[in-house]
């Protein structure tokens, strides 16, 4: 039997593949990470099936009945909240229980990822970059982690909530103050909104705002060439 990992929408409903849908609908249970969040989804697109939780706190044991799932026969697909399992959501181990196990196929259905499409109206970023994901709350971490990010040369993404958005993009001031920042907000939603700038003109804008509303994914990039957006290439002999 397989286990399909299968990416839902960021936000808009209507971001899921054909595939997708179609491998919600006949799998015989789906494992997710908030089987209400799920419920939704499943609803609007008319698909009754049983719901098993399996997330950040659980997802060690629960890989254990999702194998036995498995081992009697059934099929099963899992979910995170939003987006692609196992970026910066539940899923990565349950895949490395299940392939450690040896018996089942792991398929991936592909689809919506933050960082993926921020990066597709991001303009020229470089080569290169690192997906950081969420950074460390502690202030000390997360200033060292930057530093360490800038110290590569390339972009990089983190995604950050509302509530740590300034203080994060302060600790990117401090370490690069004329480095570039692209920020999704709330992304495929409808307040769906791209901020682009210095890390003070970022900042302003968002320091001007009464509440800060929705998650976002954000592109910091040190430095970008003209010519760096294609690998330079020799023609074949």
């Amino acid at each position: 039997m397989n286990l399909y990992m299968v990416a839902t929408p960021i936000g808009n409903l209507e971001d899921i593949t054909y595939r997708a849908v179609k491998v919600l609908g006949s799998v015989d249970v789906i494992a997710c990470e908030d089987t209400r969040h799920t419920m939704q989804l499943l609803s609007h697109y008319g698909i009754k099936k049983r719901l098993i939780a399996c997330h950040a706190h659980n997802e060690v044991e629960s890989a254990k009945g999702i194998i036995e799932l498995l081992d009697s026969g059934l099929n099963v697909a899992y979910c995170s909240d939003a987006g692609t399992p196992g970026v910066s959501d539940p899923g990565a181990r349950l895949c490395e229980a299940v392939r450690a196990d040896g018996k089942h196929e792991i398929i991936p259905i592909p689809g919506a990822s933050a960082f993926v499409s921020l990066i597709s109206v991001a303009g020229n970023i470089g080569k290169s970059y690192t997906f950081e994901g969420f950074l460390s709350p502690k202030k000390g971490r997360r200033s060292k982690r930057l530093e360490e990010l800038f110290g590569q040369g390339n972009a990089f993404i983190i995604y950050e909530s509302p509530f740590r958005i300034l203080k994060t993009l302060e600790d990117v001031r401090s370490a690069c103050s004329n480095c570039r920042i692209i920020a999704g907000r709330e992304l495929t939603k409808a307040h769906e909104e791209i901020l682009s700038g210095t890390p003070d003109e970022v900042i302003a804008s968002l320091s001007s705002r009464d509440r800060i509303k929705g998650e976002f994914a954000v592109i910091v990039v040190p430095e970008v060439s003209d010519d760096n957006t294609e690998e330079d290439s020799e023609p074949e002999a």
